[in-house]
């Protein structure tokens, strides 16, 4: 009687411990990060994990956005990292250290990269590593481009990826030798001239999956420049600097065309191949753009070797008011959890 009594508090304790620890895990999740549950659609059964972290171009804006999309229209279930100050709790993309919940691309089928100048501890570097060296796709917005930048731990086995690297193999970072660039200049004139996307007609005309429904591209960021891209680039669409910041903007023939979306094959050192897209658009006020979120969208699927699910024209649609905070720095929403930005 004694051992049964014993056996049932031993159960009873199992049970209560059991039920707080999945409570904290759902306390932390609406703390740190985000999740969409899958909709119906082609991407039931996969994990998209979407990292945001910059200082400029409200990546904690657009990745809440484009991860609903890709649950509710397309049956992805997806998850979105933030940058968090660890003192408050609040999504602070100016604290460069922090980006809890990156242990979860373990799982993931995709990652979507926007982030700008980090240095992670290594504890939280070491899953992106991980994830690169996995062979799975990764698609890079923005500021993935120079998406870490290490000037506290030199010594860290992860500062290969700086984005201004010099180590032999790894020149250029991350952004370099895993996107196709890195880090070069603006441009366009920033916070002056916007991009006006120009469809590849050669990759249109042979019918690439990505570009499936998409025409019209039109962002008030700049161009960047980018130099003959690294590792054997596939340009979707080249960006055009347009005379003012408005869609209807003429364009500057002064300037000539960047790539501003391609696609490429990344070999890691463990011998696995991803597949990779890049694009330098995707500020939270581009995705206002219905054919740069169906480009993203279509690239998630193409990532996924799951092209021929891509639909004729995507459903991008927006629920509700969607009113993105402009970029620049210091700009942020301040103040904000995580589940603010649900």
């Amino acid at each position: 009687m004694a051992i049964e009594k014993r056996l049932a508090i031993c159960i009873g304790l199992f049970l209560l411990l059991t039920s707080l620890n999945i409570q904290c895990v759902d306390a932390q999740q609406g703390e740190q990060w985000i999740s969409y549950e899958a909709g119906e659609g082609a991407g039931n059964g996969k994990h998209i994990v979407l990292v945001s972290g910059d200082e400029e171009y409200r990546s904690e804006e657009a990745l809440p956005l484009l991860g609903e999309i890709l649950a509710k229209h397309h049956g992805f279930e997806t998850t979105v990292l933030f940058a968090i100050d660890p003192e408050t709790g609040n999504v602070d993309p100016e604290h460069q250290t922090n980006i809890p919940g990156l242990e979860q691309l373990q799982e993931a089928d995709l990652m979507v990269l926007f982030t700008r100048f980090r240095e992670l501890p290594d504890e939280q570097m070491k899953y992106i590593d991980e994830y690169i060296h996995s062979g799975k796709p990764i698609l890079g917005m923005r500021t993935a481009t120079h998406a870490f930048n290490y000037k506290r731990n030199t010594d860290s086995p992860y500062a290969k990826y700086d984005y201004a690297s010099e180590q032999e193999g790894w020149e250029g970072g991350f952004g370099r030798q895993i996107l196709g660039e890195t880090w070069i200049d603006h441009h366009g004139v920033h916070g002056e001239e916007g991009t006006r996307g120009l469809v590849d007609g050669i990759e249109q005309r042979k019918g690439h999956p990505i570009l499936r429904g998409v025409d019209d591209i039109w962002g008030p960021t700049d161009v960047y420049g980018v130099r003959e891209l690294e590792g054997n680039p596939n340009v979707l669409v080249w960006g055009q600097p347009t005379e003012g910041m408005t869609p209807e903007a003429s364009l500057n023939w002064q300037k000539s065309v960047m790539p501003v979306a391609w696609t490429k094959e990344y070999t890691s050192e463990a011998g696995n191949t991803s597949r990779i897209f890049t694009t330098t658009m995707g500020a939270s006020v581009d995705l206002k753009s219905e054919d740069l979120r169906r480009l993203l969208v279509n690239a998630s699927y193409w990532g996924l070797q799951m092209e021929e699910d891509i639909p004729e024209e995507s459903d991008v649609s927006i629920d509700g008011a969607y009113n993105p905070t402009m970029f620049g720095f210091g700009d942020h929403q301040k103040g904000m959890k995580p589940s603010d930005f649900k």
